[in-house]
């Protein structure tokens, strides 16, 4: 089995240290970078399978090294707050990140977390697999791209499983706790925050009709009329 890497960028020493350790005994190789520009550097030399990123570092915040890691690849990108701030969460899934953790946390959750991601980002579509429409937007499961009146749109890879697993089930609603489990592989309550601020993400992109709310029970996409 190919070893698996694994970037950690936290300034807190105790928790970098703690976090690296207990990633290395799961059987991950890690390296650690203490600030912004030094991890931006660190993913651009490793080109690590996951990022383990801190949102308050020195140099350049979590936010902005999530940028610059975005830009070159579509690297999957775990982030860790102090802050259990709405503001954070959605800016953080903005700009790629494909799940978050508040501090403190369990290192048992943090792995489980992980290899959830993981084990998403590894699973390749099958080559026939049919396009998906919703409206304007055109999802091509195949090639991972989705068009939005002609126009490609860039989603990340969560944004894009989402999309699918939303798309290819016209008119069904999905509480946020099967949305959760079927596309994020865990059931932690913790990360119910995570679906709401991705589906805020494809609204964005999207359009702000693309996924409804039905109040009190979860999210859906209608059906082609």
């Amino acid at each position: 089995m190919t070893e698996r890497v694994v970037a950690v960028i936290e300034d807190e020493d105790t928790i970098a240290s703690a976090v690296a350790a207990r990633l290395r005994a799961e059987g991950f190789r890690v390296e650690v970078a203490a600030d912004g520009p030094s991890g931006v550097a660190l993913v651009a030399q490793l080109r690590p399978d996951l990022v383990v990123l801190d949102v308050m570092l020195p140099g350049l915040d979590g936010i902005e090294v999530c940028r610059e890691i975005q830009r070159e690849r579509a690297v999957p990108v775990l982030m860790l707050t102090a802050r259990d701030s709405e503001a954070d969460l959605l800016l953080g899934l903005g700009v790629g990140a494909d799940d978050y953790m508040t501090k403190p946390f369990s290192p048992r959750e943090l792995v489980a977390r992980i290899e959830a991601i993981l084990r998403r980002v590894s699973r390749a579509p099958s080559p026939e697999a049919a396009a998906i429409r919703v409206g304007t937007v055109v999802v091509e499961p195949a090639t991972h791209r989705v068009r939005v009146d002609g126009d490609e749109v860039h989603l990340t890879p969560t944004e894009f499983d989402l999309l699918v697993h939303l798309g290819s089930r016209p008119g069904i609603v999905f509480s946020r706790e099967q949305l959760l489990s079927q596309v994020w592989g865990y059931a932690d309550p913790a990360g119910l925050r995570t679906v709401d601020a991705h589906v805020a993400a494809l609204r964005r992109k999207l359009g702000a009709t693309l996924v409804r709310t039905v109040h009190g029970v979860g999210y859906s996409v209608e059906a082609a009329r």
